[in-house]
């Protein structure tokens, strides 16, 4: 929805990789190098690891919108826990081999013929494997058998393997893997980007989409963003995705660090925190107006007591505070021993505490009746004005 509140052509801040919004930081420049080193030289195997949402899958995309399709045949696959015949034919069914009743011998005969295949025709294989972690180290030794197949002394198959840090860990100190690793041609870890490359990302991926510089940005935010997000790319597009929807919500036309600031109190439950608040006991120095701890059996009230017959979620108007009300004070204080003017003003301090609470409660609520008026509103809009563009679609078909 803020995207059309901002003017903008598409939403810049998607959690799904997309290679059209690619940025190039310092590590994914680096990675890239790598890449592009490891394609030239046509074989072997090219290591690509980092955390959750460092861009790994982005990066990949990236590369293979710049390459030549005539001259390479890439398949891109996502494990899950694949042994070492699935991940075969994973594999194959993703270079369009038909693999169906086939045994494993005759798996690897299709295979090894469809890599032969596009040798003589010119072009090389590359199988690009995502979450690596995820696979048994007999997965990645079939792997590397796969590797194995040449043609003139030529490798006919190149492998791309992409996943998080635990799995440099398993290929760094795996002693099942030392074959795997010495076939390792090129290896880089992506790093989180710094806090100087979080401004340039943000108005980067804002231009893709149009940008015109609405809503503005100040300084302060990019800081801000950096602190909360660690300059882990997934985290800044999910947390700028909720800012700009606050920002259409609210109709800013400046993001500004207070802004930022009641998202992340949104995330994090502070609005709850506050209702909570005002229903909990406030402190006071008289221990007549503490809440009963859970493990105190409940005081049982009394006639003779007029301050515990009063049910706790009553709250004391400060008007009953008159001669007749001090007096059974001080008869209450007289037994106990207490200074009668010292709880009456406990007594005012605690109304005025919690009418402070219920009118900033009040505020509150109006003010999340309001935003959510804004977002129906703004959901209406986007209806009407999408079946308004299919019914200009079915007209011009018809015209047509």
């Amino acid at each position: 929805m803020y995207e059309s509140h901002y003017g903008l052509k598409s939403r810049p801040f998607r959690l799904t990789p997309d290679p059209h919004y690619y940025f190039e930081s310092l590590t994914h420049r680096k990675a890239l190098s790598y890449l592009g080193y490891g394609l030239a030289q046509g074989e072997g195997f090219i290591v690509i690891t980092g955390d959750v949402g460092a861009g790994k899958t982005t990066l990949v995309g990236h590369l293979m919108a710049t390459i030549d399709k005539a001259r390479l045949t890439a398949a891109n696959i996502v494990t899950t826990k694949l042994d070492s015949q699935d991940i075969v034919r994973v594999a194959a069914n993703h270079f369009d081999i038909e693999t169906d009743g086939m045994d494993k011998a005759q798996l690897l005969s299709a295979f090894e013929e469809f890599l032969h295949s596009e040798a003589r025709a010119g072009r090389r294989s590359l199988l690009i494997v995502d979450e690596s972690q995820n696979l048994p180290t007999g997965a990645l030794e079939e792997l590397r058998m796969l590797s194995n197949f040449q043609l003139g002394g030529q490798a006919l198959l190149q492998v791309f393997l992409l996943g998080q840090p635990e799995f440099r860990d398993l290929l760094k100190n795996s002693n099942q893997l030392e074959q795997l690793r010495q076939r390792v041609i090129a290896q880089h870890h992506l790093e989180p980007m710094a806090a100087d490359e979080i401004e340039p990302y943000i108005t980067h991926r804002l231009s893709k989409s149009g940008w015109s510089g609405r809503p503005k940005i100040t300084s302060d935010v990019f800081r801000l963003l950096y602190s909360e997000t660690g300059g882990v790319p997934r985290k800044i597009n999910s947390l700028m995705s909720r800012v700009l929807l606050m920002g259409a919500i609210e109709h800013a036309e400046l993001i500004d660090q207070s802004l930022v600031g009641r998202v992340l109190a949104d995330l994090n439950g502070d609005e709850v925190d506050i209702s909570v608040a005002a229903e909990a006991p406030v402190q006071s120095d008289s221990p007549l107006w503490q809440k009963p701890k859970k493990s105190v059996s409940k005081h049982e009230p009394s006639n003779d007591d007029p301050i515990s017959a009063e049910p706790e979620h009553v709250v004391p108007e400060p008007e009953p505070i008159g001669k007749a009300t001090v007096e059974e004070i001080d008869r209450s204080n007289v037994a106990l021993n207490l200074d009668p003017e010292p709880m009456g003003q406990a007594i005012l301090e605690r109304v005025d505490n919690i009418s402070k609470r219920l009118a900033l409660l009040e505020t509150r609520m109006n003010g999340q009746e309001e935003n959510l008026h804004r977002v129906l509103t703004m959901l209406i809009d986007w209806v009407e004005s999408d079946a308004q563009s299919k019914e200009s679609y079915v007209n011009a078909g018809r015209a047509a």
